[in-house]
């Protein structure tokens, strides 16, 4: 079932899902359609007609890029294998690199020239070097989708030519957008504004102009025909928060990038990723009993932040909830306990409070040693057990 999202609400406290929603943003989004997400959590923030099924043009190439990179990752492909365009390949119009028949470069330099350049033959190579024919990379491209959650998407090329039935929403590209900037490989290509191809022959400049003038732009792709018209999906990081936003169908280039802006400026300054809600000092050791030490230390799951609206950050509460002791062994990574972390006494979500470290069980022998040594000299380490924040 397709997330139900509220046009323009301001998202006050956000985590897995927990929405505080205090008053409509003031923002004018000039194009049809348009969404706004934090990328970590999948957080909509702002959202415009975001499930209108439209035209998405070369911002189609966000799911070429995706399949190649996860083809990478699992060693299916590498980055310096050579991939040979074909006859159908070297036809492809609109953005191109301009491959010649038979011509080979890297994978890398395919994967560059799509994400700089937005090259059409480009991406078909790749295509074949991936899935050994065009129809069968894009059944590939539509079983990812439908794995994603994209509802609202069906796929008829690799790179995004007009076609009828090639449609998707902004929020389905949200929704793609969010899993390629997932592989931080993707930002070597992405994160370009000047190369060359071709030993330097052939020049290249990103079709994404916010990667030279916005702080923090990391990518993705433009894309834009006269069917289409102008569509983008921005992603950009500021303070450990990566924000996406589409844009689909704007009037003009100008409008799309005058769009995009609008809606990371108020991500940015409306919202921060508190990811240091716990200090050291409330981070307790946890006595153990049995082991080969007599306490372990404690830390949080990693990858743990919680998105929240700045002018809530100073309130939130926390409930910490810790065993005075544990019996060994402990494996780092055991749950030990967890924190709960609310607003005005509304849960907003928590995580677990894990073991840091390894204590492995004391040998029978060992636990003689260490009885003796406690009645011998008294214990060494005072445990204070947590006073119940």
């Amino acid at each position: 079932m397709k997330r139900i999202v509220i046009a323009g609400l301001i998202l006050s406290i956000i985590l897995t899902g927990t929405v505080f929603a205090e008053t409509e943003p003031v923002l004018n989004i000039s194009a049809p359609s348009a969404i706004l997400i934090e990328a970590g959590s999948g957080q909509v923030l702002f959202e415009k007609n975001s499930h209108d099924r439209r035209p998405p043009a070369s911002v189609t190439k966000i799911m070429t890029m995706l399949l190649t990179i996860e083809a990478i990752d699992s060693g299916q492909i590498a980055l310096d294998d050579m991939v040979r365009c074909s006859e159908y390949a070297a036809s492809m119009g609109g953005s191109q690199v301009y491959l010649e028949p038979n011509e080979e470069m890297s994978v890398r330099d395919m994967l560059k020239a799509v994400a700089v350049a937005s090259g059409n033959d480009a991406a078909v190579a790749l295509s074949e070097h991936i899935a050994g024919s065009p129809e069968g990379f894009v059944a590939m491209m539509n079983e990812r989708a439908a794995a994603l959650g994209m509802e609202d998407t069906h796929f008829v090329n690799c790179n995004g030519l007009d076609d009828p039935q090639h449609l998707t929403s902004a929020y389905d590209i949200a929704l793609m957008s969010r899993e390629l900037v997932k592989h931080p490989l993707i930002f070597e290509f992405t994160g370009i504004w000047m190369d060359s191809l071709r030993d330097g022959a052939f020049g290249l400049v990103n079709t994404n102009k916010l990667i030279r003038f916005y702080e923090g732009a990391n990518g993705l792709k433009t894309g834009s025909t006269s069917v289409a018209k102008y569509c983008l999906s921005a992603s950009a990081v500021r303070n450990g928060m990566n924000l996406i936003a589409v844009i689909m169908g704007a009037d003009s280039s100008k409008d799309r990038f005058g769009d995009a802006t609008r809606l990371l400026d108020y991500g940015f300054a409306n919202f921060a990723i508190a990811d240091s809600l716990l200090s050291p000092e409330e981070l307790l050791d946890v006595l153990v009993t049995k082991g080969t030490a007599s306490q372990v230390s404690t830390g949080t799951q990693e990858g743990f932040h919680v998105l929240v609206s700045k002018s809530k950050l100073g309130a939130i509460e926390k409930k910490i909830t810790l065993p005075e002791s544990v019996t060994a062994p402990v494996h780092t990574g055991d749950k030990l306990g967890s924190v709960e972390f609310m607003i005005d006494g509304q849960p907003i979500g928590g995580t677990d409070i894990i073991a840091k470290e390894d204590v492995s069980k004391v040998s029978p022998f060992g636990m003689f040693g260490k009885l003796t040594k406690q009645l011998l000299f008294g214990s060494q380490n005072r445990y204070i057990p947590p006073t119940g924040q």
